[in-house]
């Protein structure tokens, strides 16, 4: 998307850059949900990059991601009608988990979130390596019980070795058995595990939030999160969470006024519109 208008775009195969072929003035044909949002007279502009966070959500499978981003959506105005809407394939909801990556718009005080819904299981390891290079920050996300996983040591790897600062989010804070002690004793861990992976200084000052996707509470302490679970419902919120994504996530760099390039990581086909193609510009 340029300020001039849409341009076409031929992708030949994953993974590589391709610019858009000449068009003929009146002849532009293109789809994108990535910056925009709906204007107070409800039509739709473009936000400058500035105001654009893109983030993809790691974790160890059944850890909470897709649960998490259903509220995160929910915080930032879009009303959702079912549980676990990012996965919508009937594979996934059959066995209730993330097998392939997918992507969602959603707007946050005056930016836009490009958020991506990632696998947890190992078998489905490729879909977050592809994706980590569409994004400029990630949220990792940790069960307060389970702590650090298999997983989860892996999806941290690949966003610490492509420069990523993640922000941790400890999951599942509602749960009985869920002691301050306990969330310590993750932090610390993970803390571990980024020194271990030789996370530089600016990594290892991860910031932290405690977190219920299944309550839709987030909070930067832990014993006011566990207030909140068992409060009312218009006490309840994320905010907090995407507070500090909002902080936290550089805006995409690049030029407006630089040639139009794009890495493509996804190819799709609707039977409506044809060949979709989601990637990085």
């Amino acid at each position: 998307v340029t300020s001039s208008g849409t341009r076409v775009f031929v992708a030949d195969r994953v993974g590589t850059f391709v610019a858009p072929p000449p068009i003929a003035k009146n002849n532009v044909r293109c789809f994108t949900a990535s910056a925009l949002a709906m204007s107070s007279s409800g039509g739709a502009e473009e936000k400058p990059a500035t105001k654009v966070r893109n983030f993809a959500i790691i974790a160890h499978v059944d850890h909470g991601k897709t649960t998490l981003l259903d509220t995160l959506m929910n915080q930032g105005g879009h009303v959702s009608t079912s549980e676990r809407l990012m996965d919508s394939n009937d594979l996934e909801k059959e066995r209730g988990i993330t097998i392939s990556s997918k992507y969602t718009s959603f707007p946050w005080r005056d930016c836009v979130f490009n958020a991506v819904d990632t696998p947890g299981h190992a078998d489905f390891g490729g879909e977050v390596e592809r994706v980590l290079d569409m994004v400029d920050g990630c949220l990792l996300l940790v069960d307060a019980q389970e702590g650090p996983m298999a997983q989860t040591k892996f999806v941290l790897s690949k966003a610490l070795q492509k420069g990523l600062h993640p922000v941790v989010c400890i999951n599942k804070v509602d749960r009985p058995g869920v002691t301050k002690l306990g969330c310590d004793e993750v932090e610390s861990k993970l803390f571990d595990l980024f020194a271990n992976m030789g996370a530089t200084d600016s990594q290892l000052d991860f910031a932290i939030v405690y977190a219920s996707a299944r309550e839709g509470v987030a909070h930067l302490d832990f014993h006011e999160a566990r207030r909140l679970c068992g409060g009312d419902k218009a006490d309840k919120s994320v905010a907090p969470l995407l507070d500090v994504l909002l902080d936290r996530v550089p805006p995409p760099p690049g030029d407006p006024d630089d040639e139009f390039k794009l890495l493509v990581s996804m190819i799709e086909h609707d039977a409506f519109v044809g060949r979709l193609v989601t990637g990085r510009v």
